[in-house]
């Protein structure tokens, strides 16, 4: 079972990513390391061309609208229901805890560690099963890629966090967001690889977003990340290219783990899930080589990789 966290400090808390104290152990230069501790795209959306005007304004309703209409669009989010764009999943996730009063929250582990962090700190009770008042299900999860059924959203506050389900969308739960008290979290940086631009969704009944948007403040997105996610959210095109390539890609990677004796133990099409006999020797001689992988303090078996980018496939092949 992943440990309920006692603190808040995310400086504490387990994440993939953190290349620079990994370059600082094992040496090299930043730019020489392949990062696959995170499951972000590593063929991102291109950018647009950003006129001087979207760096310089504040962030116009306009341009809110066009990219709440493109998500809605994209995602298929029943018209009952209402989309606040923020920046990035993680500000909603700290914020969501305090729609309602403290009490118990399931949060069937392993999973993502911030949801337990976020409830913890506005006073709830974590436990990983029997009833509870609110309910975290993250689908497709992270980093088994356990898919979620509409059965289980069966709390007064449910959370769905697909922030993975772009590579699946046929397993998304956006439809139950016309019922109250449930919330479907959206990431835009893993499927379309642009983490650092910060956009995240939240989707549930109207006085749901109002009271989140309230919590955000005003211009909680900034006018490149809106620009940059309707551009995206209308290219379908380029959704369905992406996806049959990182089927691909993540077919071959779990070709590479397998014939070096790993056992896939789950994943998603953005990363993959691996059994092997110690995964903290595997990171080490990955590490060695500048390759970062993901393993996690609650087993000593799984290890979890991202996708290579392009020029790095050989150079993860020579590693293992």
């Amino acid at each position: 079972m992943l440990c309920s966290p006692t603190h808040t400090n995310t400086a504490h808390r387990d994440h993939g990513g953190r290349i620079d104290a990994a370059v600082q152990h094992y040496g090299g230069n930043r730019d020489e390391w392949i990062d696959l501790s995170t499951g972000i795209n590593p063929e991102p959306y291109p950018l647009p061309d950003f006129g001087p005007q979207v760096w310089a304004a504040l962030p116009d309703e306009a341009a809110q609208l066009a990219l709440v209409n493109a998500a809605r669009t994209f995602w298929s989010v029943p018209d009952e229901a209402a989309i606040l764009a923020a920046p990035g999943a993680s500000a909603l996730i700290a914020r969501i805890p305090a729609l309602a009063p403290a009490a118990r929250v399931q949060i069937t582990t392993p999973t993502y560690n911030e949801h337990a962090a976020a409830f913890v700190a506005n006073g709830w009770a974590v436990h990983a099963d029997g009833p509870a008042e609110a309910r975290v299900l993250v689908n497709p999860n992270n980093p088994d890629g356990r898919q979620w059924q509409s059965s289980d959203a069966n709390s007064e506050l449910t959370v769905i966090d697909e922030s993975f389900c772009d590579v699946t969308p046929a397993s998304s739960l956006v439809g139950l967001t016309t019922r109250p008290g449930c919330i479907v979290l959206k990431s835009f940086g893993k499927f379309w690889g642009l983490a650092g631009l910060r956009l995240g969704f939240a989707i549930a009944a109207p006085e749901t977003i109002n009271r989140l948007s309230d919590m955000l403040g005003p211009w909680p997105v900034s006018g490149p990340a809106l620009c940059t996610g309707a551009k995206a959210l209308r290219d379908v095109d380029w959704a369905v290219q992406t996806r049959a390539r990182l089927r691909t890609d993540a077919n071959r990677l779990d070709q590479i783990m397998t014939a070096r004796g790993a056992e896939i133990a789950g994943g998603t099409d953005l990363f993959r899930l691996y059994s092997v006999d110690d995964a903290a020797a595997w990171q080490d001689k990955l590490a060695k080589r500048h390759i970062w992988s993901r393993t996690f303090p609650y087993s000593k078996t799984f290890l979890r990789l991202g996708l290579p980018p392009a020029d790095g496939w050989q150079r993860l092949q020579d590693a293992v």
